[in-house]
């Protein structure tokens, strides 16, 4: 992880407007912290010590299961928070938040800014539309699982967790965040290859054809 200081500092938050987010008073205190793809954001069980604004790239959200299962929980892109639920509850079980991509966040220390963070009605106001917003996305998600077939919903997931051109996800991840059988999703990979979408290399595979996932994983969202 790497803290931006100085000029470099200043030069981000000078180019990413966010007069929108915050009163001008706590703007002195806000980091910028840029993480390299599965660098771990916040380790699960480990209360943050920063609130989190995603700039630029994408997390994922695990938890781990009393059984020692992991699973993908949710993703975060850019524009929304990481760590609100800390901020709102001071007793919270943290979850875990992986780099997905590198990605730059807005790091605003809980300490010096949480009283005037929930008493800022601008900040409050916009935590409320990102929170409206994550929860009618999970809401989404389970009618999707019960309306669409694989096909929509991995070249979906494809797309969102892809890394420039490149898809890695471990596959016992994607079924249990899926809700399909091992035997299914290798099948449905295998005809995306088929049809050209992807290209596997190994453990991972490259994109292919970009256009055709998103035509895809659009119907998700007509």
């Amino acid at each position: 992880m790497e803290i931006y200081k100085g000029e470099k500092r200043e030069q981000y938050i000078q180019q990413h407007s966010i007069a929108h987010l915050f009163a001008s008073s706590v703007e002195k205190m806000i980091e910028v912290h840029e993480y390299k793809r599965d660098e771990w954001i916040i380790w699960e069980g480990q209360r943050s010590e920063y609130l989190f604004y995603v700039m630029e790239g994408k997390a994922k959200i695990y938890v781990t299961h009393q059984n020692g299962k992991a699973s993908l929980l949710n993703f975060v892109h850019t524009n929304e928070f990481i760590g609100e639920m800390e901020l709102l509850h001071e007793v919270y079980y943290t979850r875990g938040v992986q780099a997905a991509t590198r990605t730059v966040c807005l790091a605003l220390p809980f300490h010096p800014c949480r009283s005037e963070l929930l008493e800022d009605a601008k900040f409050l106001r916009e935590l409320t539309k990102v929170l409206s917003v994550k929860a009618t996305i999970m809401a989404e998600r389970y009618s999707q699982t019960l309306a669409y077939p694989l096909e929509n919903r991995l070249a979906d997931f494809i797309l969102q967790t892809a890394d420039e051109g490149l898809y890695r996800e471990k596959h016992v991840i994607v079924c249990d965040y899926l809700g399909v059988s091992y035997r299914h999703l290798l099948h449905v990979l295998a005809q995306f290859c088929e049809k050209g979408y992807l290209e596997k290399e190994r453990r991972y595979y490259l994109i292919k054809d970009e256009e055709s996932l998103y035509r895809l994983a659009g119907m998700l969202k007509n």
